[in-house]
Formats: structure tokens, C-alpha cells, sequence
């Protein structure tokens, strides 16, 4: 599964008197990522060089901004797939302290920065799941919850009436096994209408669809 940062972050470190700044940033679309570019191009005009990388679905784009090719954008781009990530991008500020680091160096310090930035990061995984209503009575209410809380199902809604309703996320993984106890568990006696497939993110607590 993929995954993808929650908020904007950032990590610096410094080689040989130059300071590599990581602004890590998430975003939704390739024109969201070139006008960010843009933006901080013109926020650190100052700096000798403003790289990057990002990846958008399948769009995947990197930049070494006037550094030696390959030193710079694709050190970058290779932290982000490595570790499976998506709508993000990353742009390495460098302000340049007077000495030449050479190729190799080069490469690893746009490599270590992305990494500290990334190392600041809140990451979450993207759970490709389902979202269902689920209707029963009061006496099989506790079961449900029960179920959901020792399972990785969440409930994130409850509506109570004449009868209950419950709004539910599910993994697509667990999806038929949660069913099943909630079938058993309830002797059949619930209704599952509107179910949909969704991507989430989730801190176990809360659920953020995306």
C-alpha cells in the first residue's frame, strides 16, 4: 500500500558550510506541485538552487535545478519511492557555503536531507477499504462495538432511533471476516445497505477519506 504525509514539514542539515533545507509537502495534483514549486522558488530566490521531486499517482517528476545531473533530483526521487510514497513532494533548498562537494557527496547530502525531512514527517498508510451502513437493534449494539474495537474496523458514526445506525470503515482485507462475526455474533439480525468502496487514512481513532 502506499502512503502519504499529513502535513507540511521540514528537515535541514548542513555539509561542508552549505545548509540543504527539505521542505516536505503534501499534495493532490501535478498542478498543486508546480505551483508550489514556483512559489518557493520565489520565496528562497536567494539560495543557489531550489530541487525537487514529486510523485502524483503516476506522475512522477524530479529536478536538479542547475546541479550536476543526477546529483540532486533522483537521490530525492529514490528516498520517495523507496519508501512508498505518494502526493508528495519535496523540495531541497540549498544555499551554497563556498565549497565543492563533488558528485558523490553531492548526491548523498540532497539524499540525507530529504531523509531528515521525511524523519520529521507524520506518515500514514492509505487503507483501501469499505464504508457501510450497518442498521440493528439496541441488544446487539455492544456486540458491534466489541467486534469493531478488537478488529481493525472503525465506527464513525452512530445514530440512535427506533433502531441503531452505524457508519462503518472496514480494510477490504478484513472486510469478509468482520462480516461474518458480526453475522454470528448478531444471530443475521443486522441490515447492511450502502456499502462503497473508499481509500482512507486513520489513526486508529479517527478516519480521514480521501
Amino acid at each position: 500500500m502506499k502512503n502519504i504525509i499529513v502535513t507540511n514539514t521540514s528537515g535541514e542539515i548542513e555539509v561542508k558550510k552549505s545548509r540543504f533545507i527539505a521542505h516536505i509537502l503534501p499534495v493532490e495534483s501535478e498542478e498543486e506541485a508546480n505551483n508550489l514549486i514556483a512559489e518557493y522558488k520565489k520565496k528562497y530566490w536567494d539560495a543557489r538552487h531550489n530541487c525537487f521531486a514529486y510523485i502524483v499517482g503516476e506522475n512522477k517528476r524530479f529536478s536538479d535545478d542547475g546541479e550536476p545531473s543526477g546529483t540532486a533530483g533522483k537521490p530525492m526521487m529514490d528516498v520517495l519511492e523507496g519508501r512508498n510514497l505518494d502526493k508528495i513532494l519535496v523540495i531541497v533548498t540549498r544555499y551554497f557555503g563556498g565549497v565543492l562537494l563533488g558528485t558523490g557527496p553531492l548526491a548523498k547530502a540532497y539524499k540525507d536531507a530529504t531523509i531528515e525531512g521525511l524523519n520529521n514527517a507524520v506518515v500514514s498508510e492509505i487503507i483501501n477499504g469499505k464504508e457501510l451502513n450497518l442498521y440493528t437493534d439496541y441488544t446487539n449494539l455492544g456486540k458491534i462495538q466489541y467486534i469493531a474495537s478488537n478488529s481493525d474496523a472503525i465506527i464513525t458514526d452512530t445514530v440512535y432511533l427506533d433502531t441503531v445506525s452505524l457508519r462503518i470503515v472496514c480494510p477490504d482485507d478484513f472486510y469478509d471476516s468482520f462480516i461474518n462475526k458480526l453475522n454470528e455474533a448478531c444471530g443475521g439480525n443486522i441490515n447492511i445497505s450502502a456499502t462503497k468502496n473508499i481509500q482512507y487514512i486513520t489513526d486508529n481513532k479517527t478516519v480521514s477519506i480521501l
